[in-house]
């Protein structure tokens, strides 16, 4: 009877350890399931999230860098900029019908001398809203020139540090009123302005009425 008991205790014994090995198996078995799904869903995602990556982009080619502006540089704190010289101008020398012998410049438009400017030394007595009626001819290099001689064609430095293009050393002007190539609407205002000539003498013709021509 006791060899029986130790018989069965022991085949007891025997299947608890079977079960306990099969339940350690089963669990190791499952826990590296989960870890192999838990690896394979992280590999997922990350893929999920980084497969589309685009190439990165090629660096801008030496033409594509050398047509980039660079920003203008601002004037320094408390300093106005600079005033922009006007662009290259063209004087022409033509005679034109009641008028006579005028300067225009590229467009047509009638340019004009103001008798309270100096001529020798060059000086411009036009200035503030005198400058806004009577715009300047303004240049940054030596103007185009057709019938007028280039002897008698220079500039002088305005306030403003502009070039003023001059005739014979008078400076030269357009007027703001003067709505259309061909127009001379200046002539004789104030009696002090007066249409140009080619050789920079002031042109009479066509004055005003209650306009005096000046001495020559």
């Amino acid at each position: 009877m006791i060899r029986r008991n130790r018989i069965a205790i022991a085949v007891a014994g025997g299947m608890a350890a079977v079960l306990a090995l099969v339940m350690w198996t089963s669990n190791a078995t499952g826990l590296q399931g989960r870890t192999v799904a838990q690896t394979e869903q992280v590999g997922a995602a990350a893929q999920g999230d980084y497969g589309d990556v685009q190439e990165p982009l090629a660096p801008p080619t030496s033409e594509e860098a050398a047509s980039v502006e660079e920003p203008a540089a601002d004037a320094p704190e408390g300093q106005a900029a600079p005033a922009p010289s006007g662009p290259q101008v063209t004087l022409v020398g033509k005679s034109v019908p009641k008028m006579g012998e005028v300067v225009q410049d590229g467009d047509g438009r009638t340019l004009y001398r103001f008798d309270k400017d100096t001529p020798d030394p060059a000086k411009s007595n036009c200035e503030g809203q005198c400058a806004v009626t009577w715009p300047p001819v303004l240049s940054n290099g030596t103007p185009q020139l057709q019938g007028v001689d280039p002897a008698l064609v220079s500039t002088v430095k305005r306030a403003d540090g502009t070039d003023q293009v001059t005739l014979d050393g008078w400076p030269l002007y357009t007027y703001a009123k003067d709505e259309a190539p061909g127009q001379w609407k200046g002539q004789g205002v104030g009696g002090t302005w007066f249409v140009v000539q080619p050789n920079g003498k002031r042109n009479v013709e066509c004055l005003p009425p209650g306009v005096t021509p000046p001495a020559a």
